[in-house]
């Protein structure tokens, strides 16, 4: 959206001062950097790159980085009820974006399995320094909630979205996502109800406690 509108304000500047004799034109580059890695930046070197396609993949897994997380918390705000129902509609909504057919599942996941052999990858890093995040931020919001062993839950909610990220591509069947947010849901509303329990104080009885040498 914001390469759409930049490129909008580029066109209304170009027509403004555009001329018959002094025509003016956009020029722009659309990506994580301005780089390309198919032309040489020197003409007398035609095989020459400024970049290398692993520097260009960490580039946009980097830039990616930021905003699905922001969209994820976007779902859950707008969501209504408690915890459970906000992270399940998180599942929803990958769910509805997986039945688009150009859906290409989780570009973190994707390229942690093709550099599988590469654990030192920057691609690498910056993939589990993602999912890092937003566990983070799951068991942040579960802790804000007084749900009680908030890391083991955020870490399970964890397996459930992004196993069935990989089902769901293998499948085409965006609807064991939404299964998963059925399964994610009932695991946090189990473990709110046994923190509320947990934090309930137990009933002590009000009667008098009668001696022991006393016959009733």
């Amino acid at each position: 959206e914001m390469n759409v509108a930049a490129a909008k304000l580029a066109r209304a500047a170009c027509d403004k001062y555009s001329t018959p004799d002094a025509p003016r034109f956009v020029a722009g580059a659309f990506g994580p950097t301005p780089k390309t890695a198919s032309i040489s930046p020197d003409v007398n070197d035609p095989g020459a790159r400024n970049i290398t396609f692993d520097e260009l993949v960490a580039a946009y897994l980097e830039a990616r980085d930021q905003p699905n997380i922001e969209l994820f918390k976007q779902w859950f705000a707008a969501a209504q009820g408690g915890a459970a129902a906000r992270v399940q509609a998180i599942f929803n909504n990958v769910a509805k974006s997986a039945r688009h057919p150009k859906w290409k599942g989780c570009g973190f996941l994707r390229t942690s399995a093709e550099l599988a052999n590469m654990p030192g990858h920057p691609a690498m890093k910056i993939g589990a320094a993602h999912k890092k995040k937003f566990e983070d931020w799951l068991r942040a919001t579960f802790e804000a909630e007084r749900i009680e062993n908030s890391t083991l839950l955020a870490r399970q909610i964890m397996l459930l979205l992004d196993g069935s990220f990989a089902v769901v591509l293998l499948q085409r069947d965006p609807s064991y996502m939404e299964s998963a947010g059925e399964a994610a849901f009932a695991l946090i509303e189990a473990a709110r109800c046994c923190s509320e329990r947990c934090a309930r104080p137990t009933a002590r009885s009000t009667r008098s406690p009668v001696p022991a040498n006393s016959t009733v």
